[in-house]
């Protein structure tokens, strides 16, 4: 005789951790991409200062034309997603895969993430200092201040600058006596990720995987990176033709870019 044992499914899911967005504090949409694909950025350049002379017809020195240059941002990142959930299963496996949920699971872990990971590239990329060396647990504040004191060098204001650390720069941070002794890392979370503050600048712990090879942090400020979101479209078909259930469409046409004149507000660190 055969026996047959019962099986039973649970109707919760295990669903996986996620982070939500990382990034969006550490952007501007300062440009309009509506109804094009490249948007031309003037930069405009100044004159010298020169002695004034007190006499003849050019007192003021001789005038030059002042002059430009154009930076033209074209978008290049046109992605894009489907799936189907036969009504079978949706209906049969207590709910769990209703079509809603996961779409929302969709962007939590696939489109938000790669979102995130391209912005973080881009500002590596586009960065103007960038420094190699070993961070322990003695020097880790003493590299952080360092990346405070370049972007002040390069007059970067200093309100609003955001801090992208890895959990390992981050943990070699919180054992270094300097900083424990001389640091005023808050417990206040006001930005998705963000753990506290190293002297007025939020800190958003990133995963390792987020930052491009060897990279360990980032301080930034959002004035540098401009990155657009032109279309941001998610779509539910019941039952379309030659589907017999749900058919989940999604679409966003995105980009980043760092602009000419605020790659000196973006300061990389990487380790040797």
């Amino acid at each position: 005789m055969t026996a047959n044992l019962a099986l039973k499914y649970s109707s919760k899911v295990d669903e996986r951790f996620k982070l939500g967005s990382l990034t969006n504090s550490i952007i501007n949409f300062d440009y309009d991409w509506t109804g094009v694909d490249t948007v031309k950025i003037y930069s405009i350049e100044t004159s010298e200062l020169s002695d004034y002379v007190k006499s003849g017809t050019q007192r003021y020195g001789t005038p030059d034309e002042l002059s430009d240059s154009v930076q033209s941002l074209t978008l290049t990142q046109d992605k894009a997603f489907t799936f189907t959930i036969d009504k079978a299963y949706e209906l049969g496996q207590e709910g769990v895969k209703s079509a809603g949920a996961a779409l929302r699971r969709q962007l939590d872990e696939v489109v938000i993430p790669e979102i995130d990971i391209y912005r973080i590239s881009k500002l590596i990329e586009g960065a103007k200092t960038t420094t190699t060396a070993a961070t322990t647990k003695s020097n880790a504040y003493e590299q952080f201040l360092s990346a405070m004191e370049t972007l002040s060098d390069n007059k970067v204001p200093i309100v609003g600058r955001i801090a992208l650390v890895t959990p390992s720069f981050y943990k070699f941070l919180k054992l270094d006596e300097t900083f424990i002794k001389n640091s005023d890392l808050g417990q206040q979370i006001v930005l998705n990720g963000q753990v506290g503050k190293i002297d007025g600048v939020p800190v958003i712990v990133a995963p390792t995987s987020y930052f491009t090879e060897n990279v360990n942090f980032v301080v930034t400020h959002p004035s540098a990176l401009c990155a657009p979101v032109k279309l941001n479209e998610y779509k539910i078909h019941t039952n379309p033709p030659g589907v017999s259930g749900s058919l989940v469409e999604g679409r966003i046409i995105h980009d980043a870019f760092v602009l000419s004149n605020k790659a000196a507000a973006i300061y990389v660190h990487k380790i040797a």
